[in-house]
């Protein structure tokens, strides 16, 4: 076979391999290209509001506390940052699918305020604690020694593996990116946090295949991603073949993010880091955000106030552990808003020219 002959090949089966994964109509390089080149280098955090326990909480018609969101939105300014990625709960638009709305629409005025856009997730398989239905009203308070014991999911492991509650979903989906997909205050949308993490392995599946092909029958004006956090290769493909712009979760030291980081820009796409920073593994902000600047790579920090979700603590960190005396593993700022570092405080100003 001539050398001509097998570069159509190999294209043709590259070409065949990608399409057998996609969902719908993906952007081409070229528009993924534009969208990075008229927007501007991101910076900034998995946002929960520290007086909420559980992405539940920060919805809830109980509990949502635009004060406390204000306040906190002004602190991402005063640090230069200007974007929040947040869990949607889908269990708070089932119970009032207009209160949500209004809520989300509320939300996003709020940040706008500060100059913060904001990637909206849809769903998210991570579980903490023993909370793996998320139910509306008042939700529990922390657990003295235990990392995020109370995270709820969404839309809950129940509707996950239950595809004939799978057209609620649809509703959920369509409804709210319908409302926002041409809204500038939302910059991308990330449709699903982790799928198979914890107990999932094998059984979101079904739902992620479903809300990729959901979002691009909305087809939003917005690029949509799901992000590559672990390294099984049938879903890294599956989520690079689906995704405008790649994001990507790593907890590593900075040698171990720049090669990771690296591996992603080869798709050629605009690049987020999605979620990063824990100390005790040696993510650290000194070391890796000017890499990220350097490499013109987004960065989304966890997180931004150390509340109620005790994430300082290292994952898995349990009651009978404590006390809890090793380097904080998350959060910028203490709960009275004061910085953990004051190191790193001036090196994101520096890194975002504050």
């Amino acid at each position: 076979m001539n050398m001509r002959r097998l570069l159509i090949c190999v294209c043709v089966a590259l070409t065949t391999t990608i399409s057998a994964f996609a969902q719908g109509k993906v952007w081409s390089a070229e528009q993924a290209r534009q969208w990075g080149e008229e927007n501007p280098w991101y910076c900034g955090v998995n946002y929960i509001p520290a007086d909420a326990i559980n992405y539940t909480a920060m919805w809830d018609k109980t509990s949502f506390s635009p004060k406390v969101i204000e306040k906190e939105m002004k602190l991402m300014k005063s640090l230069g940052m200007n974007c929040a990625r947040v869990v949607m709960q889908y269990a708070v638009y089932e119970e009032d699918p207009a209160y949500f709305i209004r809520t989300l629409d509320r939300f996003l005025s709020i940040c706008s305020k500060y100059d913060v856009k904001v990637m909206p997730i849809f769903f998210d398989d991570c579980a903490f604690g023993v909370n793996t239905d998320p139910k509306v009203g008042k939700q529990p308070e922390p657990l003295e020694g235990w990392y995020a014991w109370a995270w709820s999911p969404s839309p809950g492991y129940s509707m996950v593996v239950d595809e004939r509650t799978h057209s609620k979903l649809e509703k959920y989906v369509k409804e709210v990116m319908t409302r926002f997909k041409d809204d500038p205050r939302i910059f991308v949308w990330d449709l699903y946090n982790e799928p198979t993490n914890t107990t999932m392995p094998e059984r979101s599946w079904p739902l992620l295949r479903k809300v990729f092909t959901w979002a691009r029958e909305v087809n939003p004006t917005q690029p949509i991603t799901s992000g590559l956090w672990n390294g099984n290769k049938e879903l890294n493909d599956f989520l690079t073949a689906n995704s405008d712009i790649i994001t990507f979760h790593c907890y590593a030291s900075k040698e171990e993010t720049e090669k990771t980081m690296k591996e992603h820009l080869k798709a050629g796409r605009p690049t987020i880091c999605t979620e990063w920073m824990n100390r005790v593994a040696h993510s650290t902000i000194p070391e890796i955000l000017p890499m990220f600047k350097e490499a013109n790579v987004g960065s989304m920090i966890w997180g931004l106030v150390n509340g109620k979700t005790q994430t300082h603590l290292c994952w898995g960190h349990r009651p009978e552990q404590l006390p809890y005396t090793g380097a904080w593993q998350h959060d910028i700022y203490k709960g009275d808003y004061t910085p953990y570092s004051t190191q790193e405080i001036e090196v994101i100003k520096k890194t975002t020219n504050q």
